[in-house]
């Protein structure tokens, strides 16, 4: 019984982290509520686009009568706003007003506005605080699906082995040694391949770089080596607690906060944080 509990509680918590993470990360569609010709509606605008995907704005607007335009420009330039008008367009699969974005490199952004017309007047929205898009290579699900997989294990035995360690529930070593090597294999192996296909580099970390992803997977690798060396040879159950605390802790932040970035003034890829995304 005591083990039937500890499993769901491990699940709960893992599913509610991993659904954290995703809906608070910059990437993440924004949404925002718009009332236009007293309908209100709720859009999902997009943060983050594949280099295999059609570049575009969707404004999830089904009423024709409305008329809108979008403002965007590259993130970080001095460049001015350049504007394009909606098209309103409805087939099988989407239905609402597009407006085609030029496509940047792998690690390029655009920022983006846009204002509606109604029988009310005009609207204009996040001016003052542009959504901004990142563009990354696309990557072969192939690789991205066992990446995802790899580590969601990973976080479940991790958060299974330290509710274990904190119970003295003897288990708990066999699920730390399992959660280190399907860590090394998910973020450590499969998460530099996922990073290559999106943005051209294998690490971006330390020593190299600033980006948070890389960071928080090595730190929360380190502590699982520590806590499975620690129990070798001696029940040390804190280690294991400790590390299972850590690793929930680092991946409940937001994947892409400390992103590669391209610089369009030197055509270098940096690591930044992106600021305006909340």
């Amino acid at each position: 019984m005591k083990k039937v509990i500890l499993w769901t509680l491990a699940f709960v918590i893992t599913i509610g982290a991993a659904i954290y993470q995703r809906h608070t990360g910059p990437t993440y569609p924004k949404e925002v509520n718009v009332k236009l010709n007293n309908i209100t509606y709720k859009l999902k605008l997009v943060r983050s686009l594949a280099l295999n995907e059609k570049s575009e704005v969707k404004l999830n607007i089904s009423d024709t009568k409305i008329k809108a335009r979008l403002f965007f420009k590259r993130f970080n330039s001095k460049d001015d706003y350049q504007t394009i008008d909606f098209k309103f367009r409805s087939d099988t699969k989407n239905t609402g007003f597009f407006a085609e974005v030029p496509q940047q490199p792998a690690a390029g952004k655009l920022q983006y506005y846009f204002e509606i017309d109604d029988s009310n007047g005009t609207q204009t929205f996040l001016k003052d605080s542009p959504i901004v898009i990142r563009f990354k290579g696309g990557v072969p699900l192939y690789i991205l699906l066992p990446h995802i997989l790899f580590m969601f294990v990973a976080m479940l035995f991790s958060t299974l082995a330290g509710l274990m360690a904190v119970t003295k529930y003897p288990s708990y070593k066999k699920y730390g040694i399992l959660t280190l090597i399907l860590f090394a294999i998910g973020g450590m192996i499969l998460g530099p391949i996922v990073q290559y296909f999106a943005f051209g580099d294998f690490w971006t970390g330390i020593p190299y770089g600033w980006d948070l992803t890389d960071n928080k997977t090595l730190i929360a690798f380190v502590f699982w080596i520590i806590a499975v060396v620690m129990n070798r040879k001696k029940e040390r159950p804190l280690y294991t607690a400790l590390a299972a605390f850590m690793l929930l802790l680092i991946f409940s932040i937001p994947h892409s906060l400390f992103g590669s970035q391209l610089d369009y003034s030197t055509g270098q890829v940096t690591q930044g944080i992106i600021l305006n995304l909340f």
